[in-house]
Parts: structure tokens; sequence; C-alpha cells
């Protein structure tokens, strides 16, 4: 399939590898296969019932982490188009950039990482284990052959490396301009913050609503970037986002309930690692590998749900006559 006419900087996917070489599509690009071949997944189902801030919250309004992939996936859309790179790589890397996350969301991460370094002295990243998703675990261990770019993508979106396309680059700050907007929408609807607690400056700078600092961020990074060999943020408007990022941290992300949650959580996911390496019996897939590595895929591929399902049964007493 042809693409449309792209920005010389932009990610082609006729140029795009794998590492099993395929036949072309008649009617998509490869990064377009790549993008369905996430949305099919077991992996990216399970996203609607994984926390994003605020764990099992009452109400159908909060974000889950699919509703927080989609919302990367437009903004991040948005700029790749204005831009003239490539949409169809944008949106694969968003698709499957939080494949890999622990249940309870950053919570359930911390655990895993905290006890497999201290304990086993390896460490556990969601976007390590996102690109393990999409090579290993998928596909009853075959992997969905994914292109070079896209996992690329997927494992820098976060962390200290810079992804190799600007593509990638559009993803990895768009992913943090949406969790921290939707977030501020979502700590103001459970009333942990009021709309008059948020910074002044960064308002002023940014916008009072959401969607206008939305649009005033993506806005920048089209700008900024317009002539660069990089994605990148104005000064003042960089500075002012970061500034309010560091505000959810503190505010939010750090403070009570949310962290009071948090430490529930962390109770959980640890609780569930030391008994599955008791008894690796207790598992409903058996895997491959090592036990620790078969113990790290099964709970960090667990739901919100299904861990606290799974806690209570390893370690609630049941009911009724024995």
């Amino acid at each position: 399939m042809r693409e449309p006419p792209l920005d010389p900087r932009a990610a082609r996917a006729t140029d795009a590898t794998r590492d099993r070489p395929e036949d072309p599509c008649p009617l998509r690009t490869a990064f377009q296969r790549d993008r369905d071949r996430i949305i099919h997944t077991k992996a990216f189902r399970r996203l609607k019932h994984k926390t994003q801030v605020f764990i099992s919250p009452e109400g159908d309004h909060y974000r889950t982490r699919l509703a927080h992939t989609l919302e990367v996936s437009a903004i991040g859309r948005t700029v790749a188009r204005a831009m003239g790179l490539n949409e169809d790589l944008v949106e694969a890397i968003t698709m499957g950039h939080d494949l890999g996350h622990a249940p309870f969301g950053h919570a359930g991460e911390h655990a895993l990482d905290d006890l497999l370094r201290a304990g086993h002295g390896r460490r556990f990243h969601h976007n390590e284990q996102s690109v393990r998703v999409v090579e290993v675990l998928e596909r009853d261990g075959r992997g969905l052959n994914l292109t070079r770019e896209v996992r690329d993508g997927i494992r820098h979106h976060t962390g200290s490396g810079r992804p190799m396309t600007l593509e990638g680059q559009v993803v990895r700050l768009v992913d943090r301009i949406a969790y921290v907007n939707h977030d501020i929408d979502d700590a103001i609807r459970a009333g942990i913050i009021a709309p008059g607690d948020l910074p002044a400056g960064e308002i002023a700078v940014l916008g009072e609503t959401t969607s206008e600092r939305i649009t005033c961020l993506v806005t920048d990074i089209v700008r900024a970037s317009s002539d660069a060999d990089e994605i990148r943020q104005s000064d003042e408007v960089g500075e002012s986002f970061r500034s309010l990022r560091a505000y959810m941290f503190s505010e939010v992300y750090l403070a009570s309930p949310a962290a009071d949650e948090a430490d529930r959580a962390r109770h959980v996911v640890q609780a569930l690692v030391r008994a599955y390496l008791d008894d690796p019996g207790l598992m409903a897939d058996a895997g491959t590998g090592d036990v620790l590595t078969r113990v790290t895929d099964f709970v960090s591929g667990m739901t919100d749900r299904y861990a606290l399902r799974a806690h209570r049964d390893i370690f609630i007493p049941h009911e009724g006559p024995l």
C-alpha cells in the first residue's frame, strides 16, 4: 500500500523491518498491520480493567489504562498529522505502549520493581514488559513480529532512552501531556483538588480547561519542532508544563487518598508474587522460562480485579463448611 505524502523527517513504512520477514499486505502499511495486531491482543483488552491513577474508583467516568491509551493516540495523531509525520506509526506505538503495565498503575509497577530488586537482583519497568508482551508473550509465545520502529517507540516512551524516530518522540511527550491533563480532570471529579488549587502561573500559560491546555501544548509542539531534528517544546510552555506535572505528583499521585490505596495495592501485588514463588502451581497459566520470570509475567499481566480476586482466593478464608 502506498503511503500519503510525508515530511522528509518522517519514518517510512516501506523502510520498516521485522525480525521475521513477511510478505507485504495489499491494503495496509507495515505500521497499520502492527497497530491491528496490537489491538487484537489479549493484553490490549485487559487495559480496560487496569488502573490509571485511582484504584477501583466508584463511578463510570474515571480513566482506565485503556482510556488513557486512546487519549494518547488521539493527541499523538493530531501532532503527527500537523507535522507531516507518520500517523500510523504514532498510532501503533501508542496502542502498545502500556501493554505491560502492572495492575494498580504505578503503585503496582513500583511494588513489583522493589520486590524483584531487593530479593532477586532484577528490575521491573512497564515499558520493557510491554516489549516483552509483543515480542514473546502474545500468540502463545510466538509474539507479534512487530516492526523495529514500533518496538523501539514502545520501549522508549519512558525511561532514559531516546526513541529512534520522531514519531516515537511524539508519543513520549504526548503520553505525559495526556496523563497530566486527564488526571487533573479525574482528581477534580474525585474531590481531591479543586480547579482553583491548580498553580495560577502555569494555568495562565497553558489554559484554564483540559481542552485549552491540550490545544496549547499540541500547538506549541508543532511550532517548536517544525524545523528541528527532535520533538520539543518552547521554553515557556515546556517549563509551565513540567511545573504542572510536578504539582500533580506532590498533590495527587503521592498524596492521600491515592497514596493510601497505593499502599494497599503494594501489599496485594507483593503478596501474590511471594505466594506464586512458593507454589507455582497456584498460577492459572504455567508459562515458560524460570519461575521468577513466569511469576513476573503472570502478576504483571493481571487486571486490578483479577489481582484482588486472586489475593482473596489465596489469603482470605472461604465461607461455608470445609
